[in-house]
């Protein structure tokens, strides 16, 4: 009989083309409740979540002693306790470099849009308040040739930082360890953090959420910027004050945000969402159909890695 695969969201065909040889669930298109969740899992061998979905001890206990693998559909992994998965010989893997460029474009999207007033600009269109050209009307700071700090320095971080340089934008970057090499490929400087938040335009976070990273941008580092600089997320919501963000920019200490990402999905600051100066998208910063499609394809071949005995392509721990 074929071992048991939970799929906890539906997912491309391009991965579950992969998974044919198992006996395969698809728990729902929307995130399921906690209680289906748990019902659901029962005796699988191999689940492929994705961020929405908590893998704690109780879900992998629920599984069963069969539970072998967790194949994340993403390159973050904070959803699952990790921990735990190693008290129970459980392989956790994730989805990396197969979503860097499509996230580095949501990024510079965000960071293009909120510089310019985008959303603003759309919204008085659309609701017919725009009734004539004007000089001084919704204007914005150009992005050529501004100075781009880069916080979280890895791939999707470096793919960042090469599109600025199209741009003709000197970039800083911060990270908990320099790398020499990419500096020379991408021509950028190393920075401490206060030196990039009190200098650089447009700061752009690809940092991964730990303990140490929560809330690295909170109060104290919003202070920091420019009364003229953007903002933009794309990592994990809790890396940013969300309450604190919110009051820089309604008071303007801060010129504008672009937010990909939120403290408690699908929740967002009421705060935010009454400012006219940031751009709010629904976590889409890997949302091309080729990146889901290549993240569908890499977790499903996680899975079948390990349940046929071999290693995974891409583990996050053991």
């Amino acid at each position: 009989m074929p071992e048991k695969v939970l799929v906890t969201r539906e997912i491309p065909d391009a991965g579950l083309r992969l998974l044919r040889d198992f006996d395969v669930t698809v728990v729902s298109e929307s995130p399921p409740g906690r209680g289906e969740l748990l019902e659901a899992v029962h005796g699988a061998a191999g689940i492929l979540p994705t961020v929405t979905e908590k893998m704690d001890a109780e879900v992998m206990d629920a599984a069963g002693d069969g539970l072998k693998v967790i194949a994340n559909m993403a390159v973050g992994y904070d959803n699952v306790d990790l921990d735990a998965a190693g008290e129970r010989d459980v392989v956790v893997t994730n989805t990396p470099e197969v979503l860097n460029e499509t996230t580095a474009d949501t990024a510079f999207m965000l960071l293009l849009a909120a510089a310019r007033r985008l959303g603003e600009a759309e919204r008085l269109l659309r609701s017919g308040g725009w009734d004539a050209w004007g000089p001084m009307q919704l204007t914005g700071p150009d992005v050529w040739g501004k100075k781009l700090g880069v916080v979280g320095f890895g791939r999707i971080g470096q793919a960042v930082a090469r599109r600025a340089r199209g741009f003709d934008m000197e970039i800083l970057y911060h990270d908990q360890y320099r790398n020499e090499s990419a500096e020379k490929e991408t021509g950028v400087q190393y920075a401490e953090l206060d030196e990039l938040l009190r200098t650089c335009d447009f700061i752009s976070v690809h940092t991964p959420l730990t303990d140490e990273t929560h809330h690295l941008i909170g109060a104290r580092e919003l202070e920091r910027m420019k009364p003229e600089a953007v903002l933009i997320n794309t990592s994990r919501g809790p890396v940013v004050d969300e309450a604190a963000l919110a009051d820089a920019l309604s008071e303007e200490r801060i010129f504008a945000a672009g937010l990909d990402v939120y403290e408690k999905e699908p929740e967002v600051h009421p705060k935010l969402l009454e400012l006219e100066n940031v751009v709010l998208a629904p976590h889409i910063g890997s949302a091309s159909v080729e990146t889901r499609d290549r993240m569908a394809v890499l977790a499903a071949e996680n899975i079948v890695a390990v349940l046929s005995g071999d290693e995974p392509k891409t583990p996050v721990n053991g």
